[in-house]
């Protein structure tokens, strides 16, 4: 599964290699069954975990909101010449220091987890623009994330 795995800025100090292994292969699987789900054998896609000052300047490049958030995707099928490379996705960069913030009771691991079938989700066209759409990609999360914690053969998700 072609899925492009990076770590870069003060996030490289902030999660255990045990835990990069567990994002890694559970982002694999995640990109492998909504590839199956949608007839395709693999997905070209990348995750970026991140610090505030990266996330933060492409936020206000690509958006024009100048403040860091926790994710970004970046999709390659939308717009002019999308439907040229159908399995390339794109990528999704995370900031590990927002999630830090912000998850609550989760572990960062569930909450970077959570962010990255957030990405992923947004990458596959999915958005939360009204609350119709909203519950759609929720449930579509929740699959993939699922699909992403368990062992075995993939399914489609």
């Amino acid at each position: 599964m072609p899925v492009t795995f990076a770590i870069r800025g003060r996030a490289r100090g902030a999660l255990a290699p045990s835990v990069q292994r567990r994002l890694r292969r559970r982002g694999a699987r995640m990109a492998a069954a909504a590839a199956l789900a949608e007839g395709t054998p693999a997905f070209d896609v990348g995750l970026v975990l991140t610090d505030d000052d990266e996330i933060h300047a492409l936020n206000r490049a690509w958006r024009k909101k100048d403040r860091p958030t926790d994710v970004l995707a970046f999709a390659m099928r939308e717009g002019e010449g999308g439907a040229l490379h159908p399995g390339a996705l794109g990528d999704v960069v995370i900031s590990v220091e927002t999630a830090a913030r912000q998850k609550r009771r989760r572990r960062l691991e569930d909450e970077i987890f959570f962010l990255w079938s957030h990405g992923l989700c947004h990458l596959l066209g999915y958005d939360h623009r009204t609350d119709a759409e909203e519950a759609e990609m929720n449930a579509r999360m929740a699959t993939l994330r699922a699909e992403g914690a368990r062992r075995g053969r993939v399914r489609p998700a």
